[in-house]
C-alpha cells in the first residue's frame, strides 16, 4: 500500500502501488471495488497517489502514476479513466516520478516529484471541457506553472 485516502461520502481509496491498482473499501475494512491502471507497469508500480475534485460529490479522482510519468482523470463512480495528462520530461506539464498529488479549493492540481525530479507543478483548473473520446478535465500547458 502506497495512500490511503478518505472521500467525503466515507469511502477509502488505496493506493497498491505495484499491484497497478486502487481499491475501495468502506471504512470498516468491507472491500467494494477496484480498477488497475497501466496493468503491465514492473518495479516500482503506477498507483502512487490519489487526490479527489473539490466538486461537492467529488465526481473524479486523479491518479499520479509515477512510473509512467502522467496524470490518469478517472470517474470516481464508475471507476473508468476519463483522459491522462503528462509525459516523461524535465519541461513544464511533463513529469519525473510524480509521487503526490493534490488538489485545492479551486480545483487547482499540485504535483510534486521524486528521485530527480525535486519539483512541485501547479495545474491551474480551467473547467470541464470535451477531450477527443471521452469527457474530463483540461489543463492546457500554457497554464502550468
Amino acid at each position: 500500500m502506497h495512500c490511503a485516502e478518505l472521500s467525503r461520502d466515507g469511502f477509502v481509496y488505496v493506493c497498491d502501488r505495484v499491484n497497478d491498482r486502487i481499491q475501495v473499501f468502506m471504512k470498516d475494512g468491507t472491500f467494494v471495488k477496484e480498477a488497475f491502471v497501466e496493468k503491465n507497469t514492473r518495479g516500482d508500480g503506477s498507483v502512487w497517489d490519489i487526490a479527489f475534485s473539490k466538486d461537492a460529490p467529488q465526481k473524479y479522482f486523479y491518479l499520479a502514476d509515477g512510473a509512467n510519468e502522467k496524470i490518469h482523470v478517472f470517474d470516481r463512480q464508475s471507476m473508468t479513466e476519463l483522459t491522462a495528462f503528462g509525459d516523461g520530461g524535465r519541461q513544464p506539464g511533463q513529469f519525473y516520478a510524480v509521487h503526490s498529488i493534490a488538489t485545492d479549493s479551486k480545483g487547482n492540481v499540485y504535483t510534486t516529484e521524486t528521485y530527480e525530479g525535486k519539483r512541485l507543478q501547479k495545474f491551474t483548473y480551467k473547467g470541464i471541457a470535451s477531450v477527443p473520446e471521452t469527457q474530463g478535465v483540461v489543463w492546457p500547458r500554457s497554464n502550468v506553472k
